[in-house]
C-alpha cells in the first residue's frame, strides 16, 4: 500500500525480509527461537511466581530482580510471535503505524534492562558502603529519586527517535531487511536524510545503555574498594555483585554490539546484523533468570523447593 504526497510515494505497509538468504532453510529458525521463547516465558514466570509468592525474597533487591524479570518476560513477546509465524506462514507485512508502535514498544521496554541494572548496583552500593544510611535511601520515598529522572530519559529519548522515523518518507523500497521494527532497519528505507535520525539514535546508545554501565562500573568500583578497604571478607556481598556484574556484561555487551553493527561501517553480512539484534533482546531475556536462579543462594533454595513441591504433587 502506498500514499502519494508531494508527487512522491511513501510506503505504509513493509515486509520483514530477515534471514531471506536462508531461502527453504529459513523455516527451520522456527525451532531455535521458539525453544528460547519458551525458555524465556517459563524461567522469568517461575522467578516472578517465587518473588511474590515467598515472603523471604521481599527485600529490596530481590523486588529489583523480579522487575527485570517482567522486562524479560514481555520484551521478547513484542517480536518473537510475530517471527514464528513469518518463519513457518511467511506472515512479512506490518503497516507503518504498526511498526512504529512495535519500534517504541521494543526499545522503551528494552531501555529498562540496563535500568535496572543501574538501580541494582545503587542498591547494593547502599547495601555494602552505606548500611547504616540503607532503609533511608532505599525506602519507597527516597528510592522514587533514583527512579524518576532515568524513566523520563528513557521515555523522553525513545519517543523522540519514534516520532523523528515517524516524518520521514519511505519512497526506495518497503522491505525491511529484519524480522522487527528496528530503529536503524527501518530509518534506512527512507528516500530523505537521515543523519538526525541516526545523530539521535546514535546520542540514545550512548545516554541510556552507555550511561548505565558507566555508572554501574563506578558503583562497583566503589563497592570492591570499600570492601577491600574495610579488611572483611563479606564474601556473600562480593557473589551477589559478581552476579549483577555477568548480567550486566552479557545484556550491554549484546545491546552495544547489536546496535554499533548499524552505524559503524563493518563487514557484518544483513542476516549477521539481524541475528544480532535478535539475540541482544532475547538471549539475556533466556539468560538472566538462569544466572539469578543458580548464583543467588535464596533464589536457588527456592527454585529447589518449588521443584521438590512440583514433583510431590505430581506423584
Amino acid at each position: 500500500m502506498q500514499t502519494h504526497s508531494a508527487g512522491n510515494t511513501s510506503f505504509t505497509t513493509f515486509k520483514f525480509g530477515g534471514f531471506h538468504t536462508l531461502g527453504e532453510w529459513r523455516p527451520l529458525l522456527f525451532i531455535p527461537y521458539f525453544l528460547m521463547f519458551l525458555l524465556s516465558t517459563v524461567s522469568n514466570s517461575i522467578l516472578i511466581y517465587l518473588i511474590i509468592s515467598q515472603r523471604t525474597l521481599h527485600s529490596p533487591m530481590y523486588i529489583l530482580i523480579g522487575l527485570l524479570a517482567v522486562v524479560d518476560l514481555c520484551l521478547p513477546i513484542f517480536f518473537v510471535p510475530n517471527m514464528l509465524f513469518s518463519f513457518l506462514l511467511n506472515w512479512n507485512w506490518i503497516s507503518l503505524t504498526g511498526c512504529l508502535i512495535q519500534m517504541f514498544c521494543i526499545h522503551y521496554v528494552g531501555t529498562f534492562q540496563s535500568t535496572l541494572l543501574l538501580w541494582m548496583a545503587v542498591d547494593r552500593f547502599f547495601a555494602i558502603c552505606r548500611p547504616l544510611y540503607y532503609h533511608k535511601h532505599i525506602g519507597l520515598c527516597n528510592f522514587l529519586k533514583f527512579v524518576t529522572v532515568p524513566l523520563i530519559r528513557n521515555i523522553t529519548l525513545i519517543s523522540t527517535i519514534v516520532c523523528l522515523a515517524a516524518k520521514l518518507s519511505f519512497c526506495e523500497t518497503n522491505e525491511i531487511n529484519h524480522c522487527f521494527c528496528e530503529h536503524m532497519a527501518l530509518v534506512q528505507l527512507a528516500c530523505g536524510d537521515i543523519s538526525i535520525n541516526s545523530l539521535v539514535g546514535l546520542a540514545t546508545v550512548f545516554l541510556i545503555p552507555t550511561a548505565d554501565f558507566v555508572f554501574i562500573t563506578a558503583s562497583y568500583i566503589i563497592i570492591f574498594a570499600s570492601v577491600l578497604k574495610s579488611g572483611k571478607s563479606n564474601f556473600k556481598a562480593i557473589n551477589t555483585c559478581v552476579t549483577h556484574i555477568i548480567v550486566i556484561t552479557v545484556s550491554l555487551s549484546c545491546a552495544l554490539i547489536a546496535f554499533m553493527s548499524y552505524r559503524i561501517r563493518n563487514e557484518f553480512s544483513p542476516g549477521s546484523r539481524v541475528f544480532l539484534s535478535t539475540m541482544y533482546l532475547l538471549f539475556p531475556s533466556c539468560f538472566n533468570p538462569i544466572i539469578y536462579g543458580i548464583r543467588t543462594k535464596e533464589i536457588r533454595e527456592q527454585v529447589l523447593k518449588f521443584i521438590k513441591h512440583m514433583k510431590v504433587s505430581s506423584s
